[in-house]
């Protein structure tokens, strides 16, 4: 991402940043009570993601031998190996979690939507799942 668009998506999660602690403040959205901790929260984790990647860029751009070498790491093929086999495990885990965690939402009497959006979650995720190894097959 170049840097014109990173100074544009810091500039707007400093204005949702700010826009949600006033909105907070002053007690709009009563209709909506989650909108402002929503735009909080996206606000910050706009700004902290683009002013972290400004200053790596910056801190890349003085120093080019780092920056060769940072390529070179996350390019290397087995420490893609090593990413992806952690993700693999991450996601087999993950299934178990989620199952769990709905059957323990089911057992607690939760709201019957709260269960519903987390079993839609699941199927998302393991249907992404099929559709990706599916894919993946026939480019093989």
């Amino acid at each position: 991402m170049n840097k014109p668009i990173r100074v544009i998506l810091l500039i707007m999660g400093l204005g949702l940043l700010a826009a949600g602690a006033v909105f907070m403040k002053m007690g709009m959205f009563e209709e909506i009570k989650a909108l402002p901790g929503v735009m909080i929260g996206v606000g910050a984790g706009l700004f902290g993601h683009s002013l972290g990647a400004l200053i790596q860029a910056g801190t890349l751009k003085r120093h080019p031998e780092d920056a060769r070498k940072l390529q070179i790491e996350q390019t290397d093929e087995r420490n893609v190996a090593i990413s992806r086999e952690a993700k693999s495990r991450a996601f087999d885990v993950m299934g178990y979690v989620y199952a769990a965690l709905m059957l323990a939402l089911v057992m607690m009497g939760a709201e019957l939507m709260v269960v519903l959006l987390l079993v839609a979650a699941y199927l998302i995720t393991y249907g992404v799942m099929i559709y990706e190894l599916n894919r993946l097959h026939k480019e093989m």
